[in-house]
């Protein structure tokens, strides 16, 4: 048994998704968020700025003696989880490889889409990761940078999500996939939008639920569960308006607004 907390990390509050699923299949963990809000998109900088905030955002967590860390960040996960393997003392759970792994299970036709932030498809972790389990696979990566904002801002049921989702996945659809990733923590918020205009044939693969069952196993291999009946969870953001806490409630599925913390990472 371990009672160390479980730290997950990502470029905003996306990121949430990841915990709530964290949640529901280990409910006796503890557990430590941290979001960088006050530098959110990382979809857009390069490899090396974003490997930079992130080692940031790893040393903020190892000093609260994690005992895993789980990058709930595709951009992250694409640019820098080597990096992060490096430096860190614990065990890296990334949501790229989970949903990968997912992805090549389910489809039937060996046709799979990619969607997630321009970082993120342009990195090709994806596809790597694809073709290392299956070469014959084929895969379409498409960028959907204005993904995020419609989530973040609750537009994800507006009339310009349903435009942009239909003009974002046209080369998907034009593919013929039957799997479509969603690369990105911010996209299970438009679930309903993504589902709407690829339809009930193609099976949608959100990292977070994968990412839940790859940390469960790393627990396990280990030796690292908790069985805490009173497991706490902190929630830590690097700049707080008022927006964040609005957004945030949204991503957990419940209003977590007085226990949303400002931090400095140099503390």
């Amino acid at each position: 048994m371990n009672f160390s907390p479980i730290g997950v990390f990502d470029s905003g509050i996306g990121g949430l998704t990841v915990v709530k699923e964290i949640i529901k299949l280990l409910p006796n963990e503890s557990i430590i968020y941290l979001g960088d809000t006050a530098r959110v998109p990382y979809g857009t900088r390069s490899k090396e700025v974003v490997t930079k905030f992130a080692l940031e955002l790893v040393k903020f967590l190892l000093k609260r003696k994690v005992k895993v860390l789980v990058v709930a960040c595709n951009t992250i996960s694409a640019l820098a989880i080597s990096e992060i393997e490096e430096i860190s003392t614990v065990p890296v759970v990334g949501v790229v490889l989970p949903a990968v792994a997912e992805a090549v299970k389910v489809t039937k036709n060996k046709r799979i889409g990619v969607i997630g932030t321009q970082g993120t498809i342009e990195s090709k972790v994806y596809e790597q990761g694809i073709k290392k389990i299956d070469t014959s696979i084929k895969v379409v990566s498409v960028g959907c940078p204005l993904f995020v904002p419609m989530a973040e801002e609750g537009l994800h049921n507006h009339k310009a999500a349903k435009l942009m989702a239909r003009d974002y996945l046209d080369e998907v659809l034009k593919a013929k996939v039957d799997t479509l990733i969603l690369g990105c923590t911010h996209y299970p918020l438009l679930l309903e939008t993504i589902r709407e205009t690829v339809g009930p044939s193609v099976t949608l693969v959100d990292s977070a639920k994968p990412t839940a069952l790859e940390l469960k196993k790393v627990l396990s291999d280990n030796d690292l569960f908790s069985n805490n009946q009173n497991p706490i969870l902190e929630f830590y953001v690097t700049d707080a308006p008022e927006r964040v806490f609005q957004v945030a409630g949204r991503f957990f599925g419940e209003k977590i607004n007085n226990r949303l913390k400002k931090v400095n990472l140099e503390d």
